[in-house]
């Protein structure tokens, strides 16, 4: 069974970075696409960012030239760098691989 654990939210201010991590366990993790999925009170969940397993990487419109997905399959691990947050991006973020999802870290900036 697939476990996914987000990791690194918190409360920034506007201009302001974090980096979240997900940490994968019960897969093949190289084979596999990843990807980062957000949702704000209110709103529909949205797709952040995706990577496949050669590291081909796709972005929001929204998030292009300032957030970054990563991954490192040695450690199992994909990253989601997030540069000049804006207040528009407070969501919780959740990982996820196939059809399993973690449980979701919360991101809030102020303004």
């Amino acid at each position: 069974q697939v476990r996914l654990v987000e990791s690194g939210g918190g409360l920034v201010q506007a201009g302001g970075s974090l980096r979240l991590s997900c940490a994968a366990s019960g897969s093949i993790f190289s084979i596999n696409a990843m990807a980062w999925y957000r949702q704000a009170p209110g709103k529909q969940r949205e797709l952040v960012a995706h990577i496949t397993s050669r590291g081909d990487t796709t972005y929001a419109d929204s998030v292009k030239g300032r957030f970054t997905i990563s991954r490192d399959n040695a450690r199992e691990r994909m990253y989601l760098q997030m540069n000049s947050l804006k207040p528009e991006d407070t969501a919780v973020y959740y990982c996820t691989m196939g059809v399993s999802w973690g449980q979701g870290t919360q991101v809030t900036v102020s303004s």
